[in-house]
């Protein structure tokens, strides 16, 4: 922390003083972290700072430290930062986002301060039940209906971290030759939907914090917060949080669920039924496409299996 954002943080926050509480989490490939810390006179007693290192890094997890990455990288963390400036203000309480506080960039390095979730949401899940499931089709469904027809505007145009215009490195990777041949016209299904929201980018299970009573949820990291059809984020979530029997068997209840949420959050003069019968359709597309993402950048991902395999060959057969 250099002493210039040391000084900007106090006057930030209107603190005397701070220390560090912990490191919440390392930043993915090593550009940086997630560190709470506790204000001393502050009207706040504590606040999330998100520090950035924006210089290139030698490693990543599966082996892709390529510039490409590196620069796909650099722009999630200029987007974050613009999303919660310009956009997190309009999320409400039944799609809560962090409060944003503050923004402070100095050569490579850019720190934002955002509003400790753990008052209010101080719950990490590792698995869900049913229920809580639906908690968070039910953030998804609120955010989904608050940007409905936003224009993206200095956000990913279209969202998601696997979004193929920006996998091509990925795409070149896949063995499955019927699933790249048609990659694109998947990808071209979804984004060219008549109905377009902004999507989250990145919902899975560790970006939702629980309120003690279960029954609400806060979101976190939009990194790939975009444009596109709100389908991308419920079958992505769906398997961050379960196996492929339980999609099998609850993907009409959920998505009944979701939809039911989604029509009492939209703006009553849209036409919900041509919405909800396109996304319906589209729920597949989204499978797919994140399957395609899977199979070249790590092919034996547990999140390719018999649910998803056989969504991505139904859809290959009527592409």
């Amino acid at each position: 922390m250099s002493d210039s954002f040391r000084k900007y943080l106090l006057q930030t926050t209107g603190a005397s003083g701070f220390e560090e509480l912990e490191i919440i989490q390392e930043l993915w490939s090593g550009y940086g972290a997630i560190t709470r810390y506790r204000l001393l006179e502050a009207a706040r007693a504590t606040v999330v700072v998100k520090c950035i290192s924006l210089e290139q890094v030698g490693h990543h997890p599966r082996g892709w430290n390529t510039s490409a990455s590196h620069l796909r990288k650099v722009k999630s963390y200029d987007i974050e930062n613009h999303w919660y400036q310009e956009y997190a203000y309009r999320t409400t309480s039944d799609c809560k986002a962090p409060q944003f506080i503050g923004s402070y960039t100095e050569g490579k390095n850019q720190w934002i301060i955002l509003q400790d979730l753990d008052e209010g949401y101080p719950l990490r899940k590792g698995a869900l039940e049913l229920e809580e499931a639906k908690v968070c089709l039910a953030w998804l469904a609120s955010f989904h209906a608050t940007f409905m027809s936003t224009t993206p505007k200095q956000l990913w145009t279209t969202g998601t971290y696997w979004h193929l215009g920006t996998r091509l490195d990925e795409w070149e990777r896949i063995t499955h030759p019927q699933l790249k041949a048609k990659a694109h016209a998947i990808d071209q299904r979804l984004n060219e939907c008549t109905y377009q929201t902004i999507v989250h980018g990145d919902a899975k299970l560790a970006n939702f914090c629980f309120a003690e009573d279960g029954k609400s949820v806060a979101a976190v990291d939009f990194q790939y917060v975009g444009g596109g059809c709100g389908m991308k984020d419920v079958a992505y979530f769906l398997g961050s949080c379960m196996s492929s029997s339980e999609c099998e068997h609850y993907e009409a209840q959920l998505l009944d669920y979701y939809f039911s949420i989604l029509q009492q959050k939209v703006d009553y003069r849209l036409d919900f039924n041509a919405l909800e019968t396109e996304w319906r359709e589209l729920y597949a597309f989204a499978v797919a496409d994140f399957v395609r993402f899977l199979k070249g950048w790590m092919p034996t991902h547990q999140k390719i299996n018999s649910y998803s395999t056989k969504i991505t060959e139904e859809i290959l057969g009527v592409i």
